[in-house]
């Protein structure tokens, strides 16, 4: 099929659009990137834009010899992990029981969690629950209070009730109940969507620094994405150069390469990375699971 000349003009100007959107939105990470690959004193110079004037891997070697650092990262991917796997999980298991339509007070418990979509406790309310179920500085106060996402369940009941009525049918008629026919047919059944909503929570779970800023107060229990807002807030990185000029004086010299704005891009780098490599390998299944979300009753 030929386009109309007006077409080929409104091809070419979309494609333009999305080239510039393309480029602003990707510029400021390659810049972080390639003034975290750049000496420190070089960049303070100014001029540094699209690639290492003064290449080095200092900064780099500099953050993983950061405890600190690296224990954030550390708790990032357990919290990562054991979150993403636990809410999955759960919000599966509760969007399961609400396809049921024997369920007792179903009607109640969707208006329930709808309600909760609008509305909240609020911060202070919160707050106050969260310290009076001991969840303060524990690691489960990342787990607990993500377990289920209402959005999460509705999209996954959507999907569920999707599916051919015969197979739980097939299913009950081989002697299978409500757990095994979900964990057996159902769930196997539901690699995009869970692909899609998994990605999804573990890109939360990763990126959230404002929950462990207001419930821990214990340094080891930090995230890399609370950390390296701290790094940025502070001197941190002025009192980590400090500690390491004196602990290394042999390499005194690179160390005044060295700048704290060159080692937080570093550090930006370090928290950014793994969760972008993640994405190629569920790219295929956006297109099926986010369609899942197109609701139906």
């Amino acid at each position: 099929m030929k386009l109309s000349a007006s077409d080929r003009v409104l091809t070419v100007v979309v494609y333009i659009a999305l080239t510039f959107v393309g480029l602003v939105t990707f510029y400021p990470f390659w810049n972080a990137a390639v003034i975290s690959f750049n000496q420190g004193i070089d960049t303070a110079m100014g001029g540094v834009t699209v690639w290492p004037r003064a290449f080095t891997l200092e900064n780099y070697e500099i953050v993983f010899q950061d405890k600190r650092i690296l224990n954030a990262f550390y708790v990032s991917v357990l919290r990562t992990l054991i979150g993403t796997a636990a809410s999955i999980l759960c919000t599966a298991i509760f969007a399961y029981g609400m396809t049921k339509r024997e369920l007792v007070g179903r009607k109640f418990y969707m208006v329930a969690c709808i309600i909760t979509m609008y509305f909240s406790g609020g911060l202070i309310p919160t707050f106050l629950l969260i310290r009076s179920l001991h969840l303060m500085d524990s690691f489960w106060v990342f787990i607990v209070p993500g377990l289920i996402s209402v959005w999460n369940m509705i999209v996954f009941r959507t999907f569920f009730q999707g599916l051919p009525a015969g197979l739980e049918e097939s299913a009950k008629i081989d002697g299978c109940g409500n757990w095994g026919t979900l964990f057996r047919i159902v769930l196997p059944l539901s690699g995009p969507v869970i692909a899609t909503l998994a990605l999804f929570t573990a890109v939360y779970h990763w990126n959230d620094w404002f929950y462990p800023s207001i419930y821990i107060t214990n340094d080891a229990l930090v995230p890399i994405q609370t950390k390296l807002q701290q790094i940025l807030n502070s001197n941190i990185m002025s009192e980590q150069l400090s500690q390491l000029d004196s602990a290394s004086q042999g390499r005194l010299s690179q160390m005044k390469s060295i700048t704290s704005k060159s080692l937080s891009m570093a550090t930006m780098m370090v928290a950014t990375i793994p969760i972008i490599v993640v994405y190629p390998f569920v790219q295929k299944y956006f297109v099926k699971g986010v369609l899942v979300g197109s609701l139906k009753e």
